[in-house]
């Protein structure tokens, strides 16, 4: 008896939408033509950041705040790939692990008060959580959002241009708001468009879906 034919592969959510590249980043990736494979330049963009940040934190001042940015966007250079790899999930976290830090020791290390840093960092980490959340559901959030979130990239430059001001806790308090209204916005008005009428369907007649998932679109 020859050997039963493998099922075909369950394809798995975009990882290029999952990184949360934003202008700068995907700009870079056009450049490379999708030639350059992602996880290496984010390990090294990462690894990069999280010397800068141990060794000379304290020292960081004006221009070299961007240092570290700088580093991280070598990985902007592979935004294009298709991200085939077989590690190549891994690269969305590195991505949003090494922003969590540079934000996290950037914030304390230069006096912004902790509550401040604490709503960049958990309002930057609930986008990301809605992002990948959505896609699970087969529903990505509005593209308008994704480009008004300033991806990864933007939002570490406009921490980084503020620290070079010597603006930074207003920077991170005004960031922090920023987003927090796009993100409420867009779930109030997301949710004011989700049609009612299955709502209010009773249980035992609520439809079937033979596929077994839930119909997640909001319209």
């Amino acid at each position: 008896m020859g050997a039963s034919p493998r099922p075909p592969a369950r394809s798995g959510p975009d990882l290029r939408f999952l990184r949360d590249d934003g202008h700068l980043s995907t700009a870079l990736g056009r450049l490379a033509a999708g030639g350059l494979p992602p996880l290496l330049p984010a390990v090294a963009g990462a690894l990069v950041v999280g010397v800068l940040l141990v060794a000379g934190l304290n020292r960081l001042s004006g221009i070299t705040l961007f240092a570290p940015v700088a580093a991280l966007l070598l990985s902007g250079v592979a935004s294009g790939h298709p991200h085939d790899g077989r590690f190549d999930r891994l690269v969305p976290p590195i991505l949003r692990a090494t922003e969590y830090l540079y934000l996290l020791a950037l914030g304390y290390g230069s006096g912004v008060p902790g509550p401040l840093v604490f709503a960049l960092v958990a309002v930057v980490a609930l986008h990301h959580a809605d992002a990948v959340h959505r896609t699970r559901c087969g529903v990505r959030p509005p593209a308008w959002l994704m480009r008004a979130m300033l991806g990864w990239d933007g939002r570490m430059l406009v921490t980084a241009v503020g620290g070079a001001l010597g603006w930074l806790p207003f920077t991170y308090g005004v960031l922090a708001g920023y987003l927090t209204v796009l993100l409420v916005w867009e779930a109030t008005t997301g949710w004011l468009a989700t049609p009612i009428a299955e709502a209010e369907a009773e249980p035992s007649e609520a439809p079937r879906n033979d596929s077994g998932g839930v119909d997640a679109s909001t319209g």
